[in-house]
């Protein structure tokens, strides 16, 4: 059942977070390019800060217009924590980038690269499952996005755990970078983890449409 009628020309849900994934999806293509190309500047830093600054435009009018619509088209909670699942992810890719900047760390790291391509990967797997929230009648499109980025949290999993072990042996005499290569594999598998809470708030969507 339709309920864009009883909403605001402005305030329509659905068109919102379509915005707020597409800013998602900015940062996580910005992210695999920053990473590829193996460098990171200040100029890279700002484009994502504005980035990550129009993700929270839309949030914030998400929140707005949650306040001021008596009916929703699902839960308002739903809607709350799925807002900001999308808005963690960006804030959280806005964070590895401005610490990789601090910490002057990012050379050659083909690893690092691998990892940001399944971020992207994960994070357009969202993207698809959220616009697909406009017809509810192709769940099974959605529930197929949904299982794939749960499949690619799982893989973050590994190669986190594979990344980290590989740190460990092959820099235990430098301390301070295992430190901060730490903090960098482990923020960017949190991203993973974002993405898979996202997918689940839309399976709970879907859950109770059905």
């Amino acid at each position: 059942m339709a309920f864009g009628f009883l909403l605001p020309k402005d305030g329509n849900f659905f068109d919102l977070f379509d915005k707020q994934v597409d800013y998602a999806v900015q940062a996580a293509t910005h992210f695999a390019k920053i990473v590829a190309d193996f460098k990171i500047t200040d100029e890279e830093v700002e484009i994502m800060k504005e980035i990550e600054h129009h993700g929270d435009q839309i949030t914030h009018q998400i929140m707005d217009q949650l306040n001021k619509t008596f009916i929703t088209p699902f839960d308002r909670e739903d809607i709350h924590s799925l807002s900001k699942e999308l808005d963690d992810i960006i804030d959280m890719l806005y964070t590895i980038t401005k610490r990789l900047r601090v910490y002057r760390i990012l050379g050659e790291n083909r690893n690092l690269a691998e990892f940001a391509r399944v971020i992207e990967m994960s994070v357009k797997g969202v993207a698809q499952a959220i616009k697909g929230l406009r017809n509810m009648k192709k769940n099974k499109e959605i529930l197929k996005a949904c299982v794939e980025v749960n499949s690619l949290e799982n893989l973050g999993d590994k190669m986190r755990d594979d990344l980290l072990t590989e740190l460990f042996e092959k820099h235990s005499k430098d301390p301070l970078l295992v430190v901060k290569w730490k903090d960098i594999y482990q923020d960017a598998e949190t991203v993973l983890d974002v993405c898979e809470d996202a997918v689940h708030v839309i399976e709970s969507i879907l859950v109770k449409q059905a």
